[in-house]
């Protein structure tokens, strides 16, 4: 059984993965629109960010569960919506490959 000092370590090595890969770069198109549009490596560490607060909330309700101070119900919803987010992540990130892999296959 893991602890729950082992999952949010798990959680945190999540975030720093995605802050350590995706280098912030200027938009190309957004000096031109007044910088109103977000570059693409922003969106995906916002989402990596998004995913690992939302298993921090899990763990913590699990935590707080086990100590008898959570409700059931909040716990399952915290577990449920990290679950999700994590199932998002990894349908997109299964859509950039494919469109990588399209993108490589293009003759030039």
């Amino acid at each position: 059984m893991t602890t729950s000092s082992f999952v949010a370590g798990a959680y945190s090595a999540a975030q720093n993965l995605g802050a350590k890969t995706l280098a912030a770069k200027p938009a190309l198109g957004a000096g031109a629109l007044g910088g109103q549009l977000p570059d693409f490596s922003s969106l995906v560490r916002q989402a990596v960010d998004g995913v690992g607060s939302a298993g921090v909330k899990a763990d913590q309700q699990v935590s707080a569960a086990v100590a008898g101070q959570a409700d059931l119900v909040n716990v399952v919803t915290a577990v449920a919506e990290s679950e999700a987010a994590i199932e998002t992540l990894v349908a997109v990130r299964d859509r950039v490959i494919a469109a990588y892999e399209e993108i490589m296959r293009m003759q030039v």
